[in-house]
């Protein structure tokens, strides 16, 4: 059996489930070279500059210089600890894919190759998540009165909290952008800011500024997606119904990978007046109309709960109800 390139070494170990992938070893070989693959093949668990080179046999001065160029590919990581900082490489595709896609002066080719990735292999690696990933989290208006509102449910709560906040490219849009949406709209909190921040890929915001930005991705029908964990999270998506990936597992039925809020759309019928523009922007197909045409229904298997129907109706039709707990996984 023909030995293993490194490349195919290292995307063994970004694996989910054991699932091979055709075109991950490809995306590595674009972006680095072997030397650097040995590297970061080498990068886990998180090592100094002095450990890289005994287990590497690489000259600690060429990791040193190495290190910057791989932390701005999003392929290697720092771990800043009291003793120093330790490098770490990117543990898994997903993390790869929105790190890399981003990147300020990507290889020629590399964003196609990731689309292809999207076509063809993200419908079978999206089903082997168990637990939400990522949940719907609503446009915060017309919520029904005395609803338990948490932190995690509010997106602009979510900002208020961050003590720091970036933004930064839509890893999808900047790979597909077929739809024509705003790509730099993905909110960074804490920690990630910290990081898009010091990599120069993301773009520091004031409470304000992330707050009219949320406002103007609500315009333009962009669904808010945060990490599924209580409290603040480190990003915040604005997600388009055909570039983003996070609705993968859910159109081909199986798989988890993004929970509906604890909302529901709820339209009154008295005061629905059957113009279709709730329809027209819902991403889910979960808005129709009666039979007769005079109002709105709402599918409730099919509604995630986004609330970007909501500021089209003129008339105060729809709200938003509390339906379902909120399961989160432990941060």
């Amino acid at each position: 059996m023909q030995d293993k390139t490194v490349y195919e070494q290292l995307a063994e170990k970004l694996e989910i489930a054991g699932r091979k992938s055709k075109m991950v070893p490809r995306i590595l070989e674009k972006l680095l070279d072997e030397t650097e693959a040995r590297l970061v093949l080498a990068a886990a668990p998180p090592a100094t500059v002095e450990e890289l080179s005994a287990k590497t046999g690489i000259d600690a001065a060429k990791i040193e210089a190495m290190i910057e160029p791989l932390f701005r590919k999003g392929i290697l990581f720092k771990s800043r600890k009291p003793d120093g900082i330790r490098y770490y490489r990117v543990r898994q595709v997903l993390q790869m894919h929105d790190s890399t896609a981003v990147m300020n002066d990507p290889p020629a080719g590399m964003l196609e190759m990731w689309k292809e990735y999207t076509r063809t292999e993200w419908p079978e690696e999206s089903r082997v998540f168990q637990a939400p990933v990522l949940r719907v989290v609503p446009i915060n208006v017309s919520i029904e009165p005395n609803a338990q509102i948490l932190v995690s449910d509010d997106v602009r709560n979510l900002i208020n909290q961050a003590r720091n906040i970036a933004v930064a490219k839509c890893s999808c849009r900047a790979i597909d952008g077929s739809c024509g949406q705003p790509v730099e709209v993905c909110l960074q909190l804490d920690r990630a800011a910290d990081y898009s921040i010091e990599r120069g890929t993301g773009r520091k915001l004031g409470t304000e500024e992330a707050i009219r930005m949320l406002e103007m991705c609500e315009d333009q029908g962009l669904v808010h997606v945060a990490e599924n964990k209580q409290g603040v999270g480190h990003v915040i998506c604005n997600c388009c119904s055909d570039c983003c990936i996070n609705w993968t597992a859910m159109r081909t039925g199986v798989g988890k990978f993004a929970s509906p809020s604890r909302f529901r759309a709820a339209i009154d019928s008295e005061e629905c007046n059957g113009c279709e523009k709730c329809i027209d922007r819902c991403i889910f197909d979960a808005l129709t109309m009666t039979d007769d045409g005079s109002y709105a229904t709402v599918d409730e298997e099919k509604c995630m709960g986004c609330g970007v129907c909501r500021p089209v109706c003129i008339l105060d039709a729809i709200a938003m109800q509390v339906v379902r707990p909120q399961d989160f996984v432990p941060a």
